[in-house]
Parts: structure tokens; sequence; C-alpha cells
């Protein structure tokens, strides 16, 4: 008999980004549990297709297109999931964007440092303080869970934007997991290696960039969305009501190579 505190039956859970890639990983594997879900994204058809394949679980599924850099997009789209499936138990904030163009500190523009931080950074903000918003008042606890990234406690040459992103994603999980520790609510982050997704096609596409990588990652293969399925889970159970302010690494034992 599968052990019950895993058994996601009757909760709710909301995935930012949660229409390809890990976040649809970590939303199948909830569904697959027994949690309803829905899922946020800015891409109409990538939504529908990830929806479809997420009902075949049996369980309720809303997808809706939101900006998570956009804070009245965000309160708006968390009121209309609240709306349709009546609580948010679990909520991953998992969308997020890559850099683009020049990388390098002396060539990039405070557009592009803006562009990365509204997403990865303030999405995330304003996420979690609407899913506090919603979870403090009922009383119930909760589980909310950031996605950021192993640059976050690596040297991220080049791409100082993103690594300062996902390492405010920490800082924020750390902080929050004080702070909303007695109202029963969980905070814990997760920090994926180098994933398989759209995000990353073009660094795995470049023949350098994959030779110079892979013999560094002890398993020998790119990670890629399924893989972030089981942790979704554990964090959204009661059987992890006791774990928070933690960073889960996901890297194929990459950052210990």
């Amino acid at each position: 008999m599968a052990y019950k505190g895993f058994d996601l039956t009757g909760k709710v859970a909301l995935v930012t980004g949660g229409n390809g890639g890990i976040g649809f990983g970590m939303a199948d594997a909830m569904a697959e549990a027994g949690a309803d879900v829905c899922i946020w994204g800015t891409n109409a058809a990538k939504n529908a297709a990830a929806s479809e394949k997420l009902k075949r679980h049996g369980r309720k599924v809303h997808a809706q297109l939101v900006d998570v850099g956009d804070e009245q997009a965000v309160e708006a789209g968390f009121a209309e999931a609240v709306k349709v499936l009546g609580k948010i138990d679990n909520c991953v904030a998992n969308a997020g964007v890559s850099g683009r163009g020049k990388g390098a500190i002396l060539d990039m523009t405070a557009e592009e440092w803006r562009r990365v931080l509204r997403v990865n950074l303030d999405g995330v903000f304003f996420t979690f303080r609407t899913a506090a918003r919603h979870m403090v008042p009922r009383g119930e606890g909760g589980s909310l869970v950031a996605v950021a990234s192993t640059a976050a406690i690596e040297g991220a040459a080049r791409s100082s934007h993103y690594g300062a992103s996902k390492g405010g994603v920490c800082a924020l999980v750390r902080a929050l997991s004080v702070e909303l520790a007695r109202y029963k609510i969980s905070v814990n982050s997760i920090l994926p290696g180098w994933i398989e997704t759209e995000m990353t096609a073009n660094a795995f596409g470049n023949d350098k960039f994959a030779g110079n990588v892979m013999p560094r990652i002890p398993q020998r293969r790119w990670g890629v969305g399924a893989d972030f399925g089981p942790l979704a889970v554990y964090l959204a159970s009661d059987a992890t009501k006791y774990t928070t302010g933690r960073d889960f690494v996901i890297d194929g034992g990459y950052t210990l190579f």
C-alpha cells in the first residue's frame, strides 16, 4: 500500500509557468497524486495543450494567462483561481526567464537587468504575497515553493542578472519561512541544475557548451521536467509540514563535481 502521507487528495496546487518544462513536471505529478491543479502561463496554446495532458489524471484543471511580473495580473489571476477551485493549498512560483543578448556586466543594459528581475524575483514576490494573503486568514497552513537555480549558489558569469534574481529568491524563501511559520505555512526553494526545457534549448544545441558541461554532471544526462515531480508532491504533502526554509538542489550531482 502506498504511503498515505504523500496523498494530495483534497488539495489544490497552483503552478506558475506550469504549461511546460519543470512547471509542467511538477503540476503533472501533483495531479497524479490527487491534487486539483491550476497552471499559469503566457502562451494560450501551451496552456491548452498542458491542460489536456493534466486532465488524464481525472482531477480538476484550470489554466490562466498570467504575467507574474504584473502585480495586478497576479492578484486578479489568484482571485480567479480561488473562485474556480475553491482554495489554494500549495503555490509553486516557477515562472522565469533567462538572459538574452550580451550578458557581460560591461555591456548589460538597465533594461535587460530589469527584464529578468521583473519576472524572476518580482514575480515570486507578487505570487507569494498574494498566496500568503489567502493562506494566513484561512488558518489551515499551506506550502510555498519557489523554483530558483544553481545560479543562485554559483558564479553565473555573463548572467549576473539571472544569478542575482535567483539568489534573491533563495533569500526571500529563507525570510518567509521564518515569518510565516507561525501560520503553519512552509516555504522552500528548488534549485535546478542543467534541465532540458525550451529556455535552455539554445544552450544545449551548442556542441561546445554541451561538451564542456556534460562531463561535469555525474549522472551524465540533462535533467527533465519529470525529475521535479516527486519533490513537488513531497513539499505539497502533509508529510513535510516540519520542513521549511530549505534549498533543494536537483542537478544530477553537478554542483558537487
